[in-house]
């Protein structure tokens, strides 16, 4: 399993427009649907007014690098210009 822990530095001001973007336009529903998907969900955390976090889970490394390939993440992607100032992944592997 690979587990993803994405931390979005949003432009200021700019965190719920871009939340409000992912939904509207069903990137997180689409990213939950794919196959080997287990977890995709987006935390605000309690403190940091323009951090938005991710935590993904994927089956292996084919689940994901599929996931790379589709429409859905390359509008995300195309997205982070106009919100966000900095991404930061971590990135884990596990034999679950």
């Amino acid at each position: 399993m690979i587990v993803l822990n994405v931390t979005y530095k949003c432009k200021p001001g700019m965190r719920e427009a871009f939340l409000d973007r992912i939904r509207t336009e069903g990137i997180d529903i689409a990213s939950r649907a794919e196959s080997g998907n287990f977890r995709y969900e987006y935390f605000l955390p309690v403190d940091g007014d323009d951090i938005l976090l991710l935590m993904e889970k994927w089956r292996d490394a084919e689940a994901l690098a599929k996931h790379t390939r589709q429409p859905h993440f390359a509008r995300l992607s195309s997205l982070k210009d106009d919100y966000i100032d900095d991404t930061e992944v971590d990135r884990f592997e596990t034999n679950d």
